[in-house]
Formats: structure tokens, C-alpha cells, sequence
């Protein structure tokens, strides 16, 4: 069975939102060969709509300006969680009815994992439903002060801290996995 693994940028006093404007000082090559490895070990994303929307907007842009890396991004099937939204694009397919149940099934399929980028109303169900094995939290060496914060509103939950990785930029990986 394919592991559906959770990736998220945080800070240290919880922030997820707005990463692009307290996370880009510390994307370096480091960051990227983490990533770039963590995206190889999958072939298909599982986006809510708010990522999905940021996400098809940047990633083409990035392949057209010429970033190679961008373009193994583009060609992953996608699977947008949504209540909204009608149609997609960027190779992407709309998750219709339940989507617990719809994510499930993706799990059951062959293939290599499913990753998950962004955190936030998605992941409520998920949890709710014991989809996820592995949380990817990229903790950046940066308090935000406001913002989103990670699983606001979400019941107690256990995990067990599986291994961690720690970069000379000062974020450090902490990989859990479900109790």
C-alpha cells in the first residue's frame, strides 16, 4: 500500500501560512536535495484548493522561466481536495463526494507514495480518518508572531517521532508517524 506523506513548513512559534515570506532565506541546496528526494519517493500530490491554486500558478511559470526542477512538479498527477472548485488544470483531478474515501482508494492503488503539500481544512479529515503515515514538518528557525498556526482546532492526537534532519541553515525535519 502507498503511505500518503504529509509535508509542512513551520515556524517555531507554530506559523504555517505565508512561508514564501519567512521561509524563502533559508531554501538552500540542502533544503532542495531533501525535497527533490522526498518528491522522488512519490508520483502523485494530494493538494487542498488553496495550495493547489498557489501551487498551478507558480510551478508553470517556474518551467516556462527555465527552472528544470519545476518540470517533474508539472508532470505528477494531482488530486485537489475541494468543495468549490469545478474544474482543474496542471494535470490535475478534482477529489468529488467523500473525499476520506476517495483518498483511501488513491492509497490502495499501485504505485510509489502520495505527498501532500500545505496544511489546513484537508487535514481535519485526514487525520479524522488515520490517513496519514508520515508527517514531513520542516521547522525554520524564524517566529512569525501571527499567522495560520498548524492543526488550529484539530482533537488531541499522539504521534510517534520516527527520525529527524537537521540543516546547517538552522531548520531541522522532524519525521512522525502515527502512534
Amino acid at each position: 500500500m502507498r503511505k500518503l506523506i504529509e509535508s509542512t513548513f513551520v515556524t517555531l512559534d507554530g506559523t504555517i501560512d505565508q512561508p514564501h515570506q519567512w521561509g524563502q532565506p533559508y531554501w538552500d541546496d540542502e533544503h532542495t536535495a531533501y525535497n527533490e528526494a522526498l518528491a522522488t519517493s512519490c508520483d502523485a500530490l494530494l493538494l487542498g484548493r488553496v495550495t493547489y491554486e498557489a501551487f498551478a500558478q507558480a510551478w508553470p511559470a517556474m518551467e516556462a522561466a527555465g527552472d528544470e526542477s519545476a518540470a517533474p512538479m508539472n508532470a505528477l498527477p494531482k488530486y485537489v481536495a475541494s468543495r468549490t472548485l469545478t474544474e482543474a488544470t496542471w494535470n490535475a483531478t478534482i477529489i468529488q463526494g467523500d473525499v476520506a474515501k476517495e483518498v483511501a482508494r488513491l492509497k490502495e492503488l499501485p504505485g510509489k507514495n502520495i505527498l501532500k503539500y500545505g496544511t489546513g481544512e484537508l487535514d481535519r479529515t485526514l487525520l479524522e480518518h488515520k490517513l496519514v503515515d508520515e508527517y514531513h514538518f520542516w521547522i525554520f528557525p524564524v517566529l512569525a508572531g501571527s499567522g495560520q498556526r498548524l492543526f488550529d482546532g484539530v482533537d488531541l492526537t499522539h504521534l510517534r517521532l520516527a527520525r529527524s534532519t537537521r540543516f546547517a541553515s538552522g531548520i531541522v525535519v522532524m519525521v512522525y508517524e502515527p502512534k
